[in-house]
């Protein structure tokens, strides 16, 4: 009787295997661009298109990782660009246009390092191999937390600093995204993926206004810019504690008041934790309002690099 059992738990964990292998081979949904961007505007959907085209990134190896970065522009002072966790170096492509006869631009994008001292590292190498040795940072949401984080360990670096749709050092993120967090690095890939899909078109699609580039672009990351790996990775950057700095350079806080990724909370203690900076509360624009307030945006950024 006990090795009959025994065979049949042998069994239900060799099924219990396959089922587990076969989950974890099931590809991940893949889209191509004129299918995900089909309902953008046309003018905005060859404005991308021709960026990518004329303006590809260069890749820089640091630890043994390679990081894609662009350089662009000019002018005596130079923009540092920081994407968020779902992001990359293009995502910024509108402010990147209109800013390029004046300032010279870095936009990069985060490869799968884990912590903001390994994102500092890549930052400060690209920095170093472009020979720049000041930068106007504008970081939104993870890239917001990391400018703080810039600032805070290299404050002669940064000449002005612009925290937009984020959120101070906290632990209520990590609270909350405990169990999220836990299971993120052994879920499969599609699922994973697919997690972040619905929080698009669920959450930060009709926050944005429903618009379109907006959940293009979020769509275009999950279905095959952006690896598992550097989503697992840029959430433990998220909460990567460090502790706030006192800037002494100028600092300008831009979110939105509807924003479904940053709560009203963090909100709130971002404004406390920088109470001399300049702060800019836009209306229900959402999470990603340099996509689809662009011109707006980037008059912020220039009243703001003006002073």
């Amino acid at each position: 009787m006990i090795k009959r059992w025994q065979k049949i738990i042998v069994g239900l964990v060799v099924v219990l295997g396959i089922i587990i292998a076969i989950l974890y081979l099931i590809p991940s949904p893949r889209q191509d661009f004129v299918t995900t961007y089909q309902k953008v505007d046309p003018q905005t959907v060859a404005s991308l298109r021709e960026f990518r085209q004329k303006y590809p990134p260069k890749s820089l190896e640091v630890n043994g990782v390679k990081w894609p970065y662009l350089v662009t522009g000019q002018g005596s002072e130079t923009i540092l660009f920081l994407h968020g966790m779902t992001g990359a170096y293009d995502i910024w492509w509108q402010q990147i246009l209109a800013l390029q006869d004046r300032y010279r631009i870095v936009s990069v994008t985060y490869p799968a390092v884990d912590s903001l001292a390994g994102l500092r590292a890549g930052v400060l190498a690209i920095l170093k191999q472009e020979g720049i040795t000041q930068v106007n940072v504008v970081g939104t949401s993870l890239g917001g937390y990391l400018a703080q984080y810039l600032v805070a360990h290299h404050p002669t670096l940064v000449k002005r600093a612009v925290f937009g749709n984020t959120f101070p050092p906290n632990t209520l993120i990590a609270e909350k995204n405990r169990v999220l967090g836990t299971l993120l690095p052994f879920l499969p890939e599609w699922l994973v993926m697919q997690t972040f899909q619905q929080s698009g078109r669920n959450s930060i699609y009709p926050a944005s206004g429903n618009s379109e580039l907006v959940l293009a672009f979020l769509l275009e990351q999950t279905y095959s810019a952006m690896s598992k790996a550097q989503l697992v990775a840029r959430y433990r950057c998220v909460i990567d504690p460090f502790v706030a700095p006192t800037p002494t350079m100028p600092v300008m806080i831009i979110e939105a008041d509807n924003d479904p990724l940053v709560e009203e909370v963090l909100r709130t203690q971002l404004k406390a934790t920088y109470p001399t900076a300049r702060v800019h509360t836009l209306h229900n624009v959402g999470h990603f309002p340099y996509l689809n307030e662009p011109q707006k945006y980037t008059r912020l950024l220039e009243e703001f690099l003006k002073q």
